[in-house]
């Protein structure tokens, strides 16, 4: 080898070096992410003997060019220094950075050593990652001892029974440790690591761990022990869940701090599904009960939004024993009325609760009751809820009731529910709020598919037409979408009676933003129609437009031409509309005075006559 080649072979790593001396801080991130490309052009062996070592020693940094290095060693970095056999060599840098102040870079050290631990043998584990792991746990500095604790779970099982014992107690270690943030992280990780210890050490462990962080005085541990409750009570049998289970979890439901009655309401769910149906029965319905009439407004929201067979209801589908065959059917009417008589009249206060924000989370999930309490109920009680909070002063409630009707629909016939919501249904069309006008367009489709298309003509027609004058864009927009899901549901002979004259009768109007309103409404919903109707009522109003004085509406007659052309170009027929109607007219818009109506023009001109070249050259010879 000359010398020159060897001065080239150090390069790569002399320009590192050089880079992260730097005092700009995008050119030292800049050289951190080149780090595979000059550990690939060092070669493996100088890779593990040089760059590495470099690295580790580059812990003296900006936050972000730390949290580059962490993330970046974690992105299979081994491959790149000989495979997972020398996979462990990376763990001294990433140790070093899982002992830093700042909290991201040590998570992201933390992930990057579990990700290497996956490809760990169990040698490699046994002889380099415990002892990285001892060393973290009994660090000086609390920053390394909380990183420790998410870095027992990925290689518990690769390890043998003996050193299994040793990582359970240092990490019961942890969940004891004088710092609060120490004992946060053992709070948040317990739950991984008990998922693969076996049944007899989470009761001989893993249980005595948790008791201590849930009655810990500082409640941002205790709420995080929420989750580590549903993973043990997902290892234990019912009987077992409430021997060992039940006092904690009356004190988290309860517990003085309203953040950790939120995190029980959140999982609330969860919890219902771990401790088994006859726990739910005597303990969880009053528990939740408790939750919802809850003084803090935040709680309320969270168990709102957890309302029985909404969110999971697979979970509460055991308590009241619905046949999903024969759907809504109850074989025991008593665990209904548990429902009617405990979740009810919850609910019930709940949608006149004073936050808005409880009332909205309640509105998002009410509709899930009623396919469980059936018609009847339904009628009865949830019927007026649903009136009430389609009248709420708040936008967003009045929203989500909207948006989850579609669930009440199968439940109560069309001739009560035309009686009672539509009329509600109409006065929010006109809401002062356009993203409620635009949920209820929205809705509209459905509503048409089970009124069918006389009562629809004669209460919705006229309202689904006015919603195209309206004055934002956005409604206007979902009402012409709207319009070619209407005729889809009621057909094209319906649109050309009930829609078309309508909408082409718009391109008169004075003003623009009507006639600009016809040209989009064309555009949207002509490929739902058929050529004669077309070529009988649309074509004609839409070349008058062609001519516009508004370039806006002369461009965008282009595009429906476009439309035009791709939709109904390929048949026989179609071919000669648009040489006789569509080409000559984009012809003329060619030379257009305005730059948009050209651009769009010779588009579209460009896609009909490849459209005609197509269709010509498939034709059937004359």
């Amino acid at each position: 080898m000359d010398s020159s080649f060897n001065i080239d072979d150090i390069a790569p790593i002399a320009v590192l070096m050089d880079e992260l001396r730097s005092e700009d801080v995008q050119l030292r991130l800049n050289a951190i992410h080149s780090i595979p490309t000059i550990a690939l052009a060092l070669g493996p062996d100088r890779a593990r003997d040089e760059l590495v070592p470099f690295l580790q020693d580059s812990v003296d940094d900006e936050d972000e060019v730390l949290l580059a290095l962490a993330e970046e060693l974690g992105r299979n970095f081994e491959e790149y220094i000989g495979g997972p056999q020398y996979a462990h060599v990376l763990l001294g840098p990433l140790e070093n950075l899982s002992a830093v102040e700042e909290t991201l870079v040590r998570d992201k050290a933390a992930e990057s050593i579990s990700k290497i631990a996956a490809v760990l043998s169990t040698a490699q584990v046994e002889e380099y990652y415990v002892p990285l792991l001892k060393r973290l746990s009994q660090g000086e500095w609390f920053t390394s001892r909380t990183s420790s604790a998410a870095l027992y779970s990925p290689v518990y099982l690769k390890v043998s029974p003996a050193i299994q014992d040793e990582l359970r107690k240092a990490f019961a270690a942890l969940g004891a440790d004088d710092t609060p943030m120490v004992r946060r992280a053992a709070a948040r990780w317990l739950g991984p690591l008990l998922k693969n210890v076996s049944k007899h050490h989470v009761l001989s462990d893993g249980l005595p761990v948790y008791r201590r962080l849930q009655s810990d005085d500082q409640d941002s541990v205790r709420l995080l022990t929420v989750e580590d409750l549903i993973v043990i009570a997902q290892q234990l049998t019912p009987s077992e869940v409430k021997e060992q289970l039940l006092k904690q979890i009356r004190h988290t439901v309860a517990d003085k701090s309203w953040r950790v009655r939120y995190m029980a309401a959140t999982h609330f769910n969860e919890l219902a599904e771990a401790v088994g149906t006859e726990l739910v029965r005597e303990e969880l319905i009053g528990q939740y009960v408790q939750l919802l009439k809850d003084n803090e407004a935040e709680v309320r929201t969270a168990a709102g939004g957890q309302i029985p067979g909404t969110v999971a209801p697979h979970i509460f589908l055991h308590i009241i024993r619905i046949d999903l065959v024969q759907f809504p059917g109850f074989s025991k009417l008593i665990e209904r009325d548990v429902i009617l008589g405990r979740i009810v009249p919850c609910v019930r206060d709940l949608s006149h609760d004073t936050s808005q924000h409880v009332r909205a989370a309640l509105a998002n999930q009410i509709s899930g009751l009623a396919p469980l309490l059936g018609r009847e109920a339904t009628v009865e009680h949830l019927l007026p809820l649903f009136l009430h909070l389609l009248k709420d002063e708040f936008p967003e409630v009045r929203l989500n009731i909207i948006s989850k009707l579609e669930t009440v629909n199968g439940v109560i016939d069309i001739e009560l529910l035309s009686d009672s919501l539509l009329p509600a249904i109409i006065e929010l069309a006109e809401d002062k709020s356009w993203r409620v006008r635009q949920a209820i367009i929205e809705y509209i489709p459905l509503l048409a598919t089970q009124l069918g298309k006389p009562f629809f003509d004669e209460q919705l027609g006229n309202l689904c037409m006015s919603w195209l004058g309206d004055t934002v864009f956005s409604i206007r927009e979902a009402a012409t979408t709207n319009l070619k899901k209407l005729t889809e549901v009621f057909g094209v002979e319906w649109a050309k009676v009930a829609i078309v004259p309508k909408v082409v009768g718009m391109g008169q109007h004075p003003n623009y933003l009507y006639r600009m309103t016809t040209v989009q409404a064309i555009t949207t919903i002509s490929p739902s129609l058929t050529l004669p109707i077309i070529q009988t009522e649309i074509i004609t109003p839409l070349l008058q437009l062609a001519v516009d004085p508004i370039p806006n509406i002369r461009f965008n007659v282009a595009k429906a031409l476009e439309i035009l052309a791709t939709s109904f170009g390929h048949s026989l027929e179609g071919n000669e509309f648009v040489k006789q109607k569509i080409i000559p007219v984009l012809e003329q818009q060619k030379t257009d005075g305005d730059a948009d109506v050209r651009y769009f023009s010779i588009r579209a001109l460009q896609k009909a006559l490849s459209v005609l070249e197509k269709s010509g050259r498939h034709a059937p010879p004359p």
